[in-house]
């Protein structure tokens, strides 16, 4: 396919791209590894249906009236945009849902829910599913790299930005959308793009809602460009556009979102987390268990932890909250609960976030000696670095510093790896046998079967 000059509006560019683009266009070793981020994803929908929020969302969308679409999990079933609000509740509740490191975003969360949506109602092939979440991917990616990390800084949630620019792409590609359509598509979820950090301040829910919000509001964004609804040429870069509202006097790169599409694919920088919590927090996890086997009997004196400060925000502010978390979802953004948690289980799993766990006097101790201080080396965004320095009673010092989080692109998780975590969070509350369906159903996704099957085996 060609794509106009950089002189072209952004949106036009991502346009031209997604309406020449076919699923022959994109690697093998691209389009399995969407699978295995389908995959993923799916297993951790399933794990949700565990806990309170989906039955709270559900009991929200259904004073909306009911539908036919399939919700990933469940039996419920749901209009297309409830269902594609709840699937990305479901994907993303537990935090435990992929990140594209230097975008800053959960890119699957909104982009898959949107595709099968879409997909669904159109009586789309798997093939056509697969390529549409392929896209939203490479949309919602590019847009938060275009942020330059910077979208946290202000307070803005760049999965709920992002994610409906790449809901909206996913969308349009199931309702075949032309070069024009996708950019008018992009120009009128612009004014949808939202997702406010507040939730840290009290534990509030709201950051679970973000990707779901998202993929509606792309759904609704397609819908209206092909109905020939227009939308601002320059939703992106121009006075008002996304970069200069949102980022106002911050360092932008608005040529992010239209550079290297259909050469450099961006899903395959997507890191998948091997730990339920805030991505900024993995490589301290890490850095706390790499030392708890030199620390023995000896009590520790103080705990000292070096971070970005963008990241140190989300994860560290404010302190004396942060120490004692007031429910599972606040302690997965606990930089101070999870390393002193690790250090005192040598683990960090979903029993870590339980209430046994969070009332462990033990681990809210040691968390009242962790001490953060801001990292001069970390590689933000471009990888989430931790420090972690803990001092002992008896006066030795140990240090441990992963610069490269693990499941980052420079350290992924093997596709293999993906499967084992699957069975893991799924096995909590489904059998072997709906994980072995739900398993070959994703990792045939594109064969030709469709989408409306495939979403009918994610169903409970």
């Amino acid at each position: 396919m060609t794509i106009s000059s950089a002189r072209t509006a952004l949106a036009r560019q991502v346009g031209e791209f997604a309406a020449g683009v076919d699923l022959s266009d994109v690697p093998a070793a691209v389009r399995e590894r969407a699978r295995h981020l389908v995959l993923d994803a799916v297993g951790l929908a399933f794990a949700s249906t565990a806990y309170r929020f989906p039955a709270v969302a559900l009991e929200a969308l259904a004073a909306f009236g009911g539908g036919d679409h399939p919700v990933l999990g469940m039996r419920d079933r749901l209009s297309a945009r409830d269902a594609a609000v709840l699937n990305g509740v479901l994907i993303h509740g537990m935090d435990f849902d992929d990140t594209h490191i230097p975008a800053v975003t959960h890119v699957s969360a909104a982009a898959l829910p949107a595709a099968l949506s879409a997909a669904v109602s159109r009586r789309a092939t798997g093939a056509d599913l697969l390529l549409a979440y392929i896209l939203g991917v490479e949309v919602s990616a590019r847009v938060g790299l275009g942020g330059a990390g910077g979208f946290h800084d202000v307070g803005f949630h760049p999965t709920a930005v992002a994610g409906a620019f790449g809901a909206a792409v996913a969308a349009g590609k199931i309702a075949g959308l032309d070069a024009d359509g996708f950019a008018a598509a992009q120009g009128v979820v612009g004014s949808m793009s939202a997702g406010l950090l507040e939730f840290l301040a009290d534990g509030a829910w709201t950051k679970r809602l973000h990707p779901g919000w998202a993929a509606m509001s792309g759904l609704t964004a397609a819908s209206f460009a092909a109905a020939g609804w227009t939308g601002p040429a320059a939703v992106y870069e121009g006075r008002f556009g996304l970069y200069n509202t949102h980022l106002a006097g911050h360092e932008v790169r608005p040529e992010a979102v239209g550079a290297g599409l259909g050469d450099t694919w961006e899903l395959v920088r997507t890191a998948v987390k091997p730990y339920p919590i805030c991505h900024f927090i993995h490589a301290f996890a890490d850095a706390a268990l790499a030392v708890r086997s030199e620390i023995g009997a000896t009590k520790i004196a103080r705990i000292r932890c070096a971070i970005h400060p963008v990241p140190g925000k989300v994860v560290c502010e404010p302190m004396a909250a942060k120490r004692a978390p007031r429910d599972e979802y606040d302690a997965k953004f606990s930089l101070p609960y999870v390393v002193a948690a690790a250090l005192t289980r040598g683990r960090f799993t979903l029993a870590e976030l339980e209430d046994d766990a969070l009332r462990d006097a033990d681990i809210l101790a040691l968390a009242e000696k962790v001490e953060v201080s801001e990292d001069s080396d970390s590689a933000f965004p471009a990888a989430y670095s931790g420090a972690v320095e803990i001092e002992l009673a008896d006066g030795r010092v140990l240090r441990h510093r992963e610069q490269i989080n693990r499941g980052h692109d420079e350290r992924p998780l093997s596709n293999a790896e993906i499967v084992a975590k699957f069975r893991e969070t799924i096995g909590g509350v489904a059998t072997d046998a709906t994980a072995d369906r739900v398993l070959n159903a994703v990792l045939s996704l594109g064969d030709g079967a469709p989408a409306a099957e495939f979403a009918e085996a994610c169903r409970a």
